[in-house]
């Protein structure tokens, strides 16, 4: 936020030691992430920096390994597949929860959104329990509901932040002119609620690709997912491959957190 100009001496040394000290504080966040950056362009075997020589050697070996491909044919299969089934039932619940008349709307709310407080790893070993029950560990069907569950209460959340600011009048005065019900919804509640729809979309995408702990548990061989892979590779023979591949991810989130900002941005044009 830009100080006006009659501002005091001291307001703008205030200032600029804010900037100072949310900058350090950022730098000191994102620095042992985009540490991976250099390591996976160096030529040598090992995690060394300085980096000496500068390479696409474990690019090379990234994207011509099988098991790499499979890997992140499989995440992206898994992602999609949580992407839609969280959009879809993140939608229906937010449209419900959203009813002035729904019934214990707390109550259901904060069932909804547990999944994002309980720890992951309890998460894991009751999604491994349940689904073992109707055979679905070790498939990727069983690794799909187990993503839906984590991902669905961000797209709850992101839904009921938009409904928020819609106008109830805009499906009165539909209905009231004849509009059935469905049409009602498609022509009108939907346009205003999808950048909503797609912000909960693209982290429902973003969690299932990403997830790890669940994955360990849920998945085989077969379904294997890239931060499976990754972390097999870490506990097994660490291997600058993986470098590469956390490069890839890294740019992924990079492009999928501008691609939020930019609906945002879209959103605060359109409600100003």
């Amino acid at each position: 936020m830009w100080l006006p100009s009659y501002a005091t001496p001291l307001e703008r040394l205030q200032r600029t030691v804010v900037v100072i000290f949310a900058v350090v504080v950022l730098l000191f966040l994102i620095a042992p992430i985009f540490i991976i950056v250099p390591l996976s362009f160096s030529k040598d075997p090992f995690f060394t920096l300085p980096v000496q020589e500068y390479s696409l050697r474990w690019y090379a070996d990234f994207f011509s390994s099988a098991r790499w491909i499979t890997a992140i044919v499989n995440s992206a299969i898994t992602a999609v597949l949580t992407t839609l089934l969280a959009t879809t039932l993140g939608t229906l619940a937010a449209l419900g929860i959203s009813r002035p008349e729904f019934p214990a709307r707390r109550l259901v709310m904060a069932l909804l959104i547990s999944p994002m407080i309980v720890p992951v790893v309890i998460v894991a070993v009751g999604s491994y329990l349940f689904f073992g029950q109707f055979g679905l560990t070790n498939t990727r069907t069983g690794l799909v509901l187990a993503h839906t569950a984590l991902a669905t209460p961000f797209v709850v959340i992101t839904v009921t932040a938009t409904l928020s600011t819609y106008d109830t009048n805009l499906t009165r005065a539909a209905l009231s002119l004849g509009a059935p019900p469905l049409a009602t919804f498609f022509r009108v509640t939907l346009p205003s609620i999808f950048p909503g729809m797609l912000s909960g979309a693209i982290f429902a995408f973003a969690i299932s690709f990403d997830e790890v702990v669940v994955a360990l548990f849920m998945t085989a061989a077969e379904q294997r997912t890239l931060p499976v892979q990754m972390f097999s590779g870490i506990r097994d023979q660490i291997n600058p491959t993986i470098m590469a591949a956390a490069t890839l991810l890294l740019g992924l989130s990079i492009l999928l957190f501008t691609i939020l900002t930019l609906l945002a941005r879209r959103a605060e044009k359109a409600s100003a």
